[in-house]
């Protein structure tokens, strides 16, 4: 179970990251930019919490399989799969919550800044951001909680490979699968601790900003 959880935890540590980053900057675009096709955009990338993981992960494994040079760079059934697999089903969240929070924040404050001679850098770290942060708190807690638990993507696109692509998740199915439901148990318990601690950390976190 040892090696389950620290493949979990690093993944974890990878895709927080990448969460807050992508989530964070796309969210923004969503809400602050107007372009065309905006909207079969935001479909596009809201889909994959309304598709099965299974359906997920074969688009997954076909893209990652086929593409000349996603399939010259070896990433199946490897860590980096192991990493890329929770952020589909995950990003959406973040995505959705900071889009929903640059949206909240009254664009009559923002114009206020920028006539106070703020750059838009300056207007985005000091009105911007502050003011959509609890809804990017929100978004980053519950996406990598969705993260954490990934299951299905990863078993598609990075297998059950102990020690090297098996998370917490997967020793669970493969405990469950051997009739090993002491271990099971135990990881289900450490899994379920884990999402509690993590968000307990990122509430702290936002109530000490």
């Amino acid at each position: 179970m040892i090696p389950s959880l620290l493949v979990s935890l690093k993944v974890l540590a990878a895709d927080i990251p990448l969460l807050f980053f992508l989530g964070t900057s796309i969210g923004w675009i969503l809400a602050k930019k107007n372009f065309r096709g905006k909207n079969l955009v935001y479909d596009l990338i809201i889909l994959p919490i309304a598709l099965p993981p299974s359906v997920v992960g074969l688009y997954l494994l076909m893209a990652l399989g086929r593409i000349p040079y996603l399939k010259e760079a070896n990433i199946l059934f490897s860590f980096t799969a192991a990493v890329i697999a929770p952020l589909f089903p995950a990003l959406p969240i973040m995505i959705q919550a900071a889009k929903s929070g640059f949206s909240s924040v009254d664009e009559k404050l923002e114009a206020a800044a920028r006539t106070l001679g703020d750059s838009e850098f300056e207007v985005f770290r000091r009105v911007t951001f502050p003011l959509a942060k609890p809804y990017i708190i929100g978004g980053l807690a519950l996406s990598s909680m969705r993260a954490l638990g990934e299951f299905g993507v990863t078993l598609m696109i990075a297998g059950n490979i102990p020690g090297r692509t098996q998370t917490l998740p997967l020793f669970i199915y493969s405990s469950v699968e051997s009739m090993s439901f002491f271990e099971a148990n135990i990881a289900a318990i450490l899994l379920t601790a884990l999402g509690i601690a993590s968000l307990l950390i990122v509430k702290r976190a936002g109530g000490k900003a």
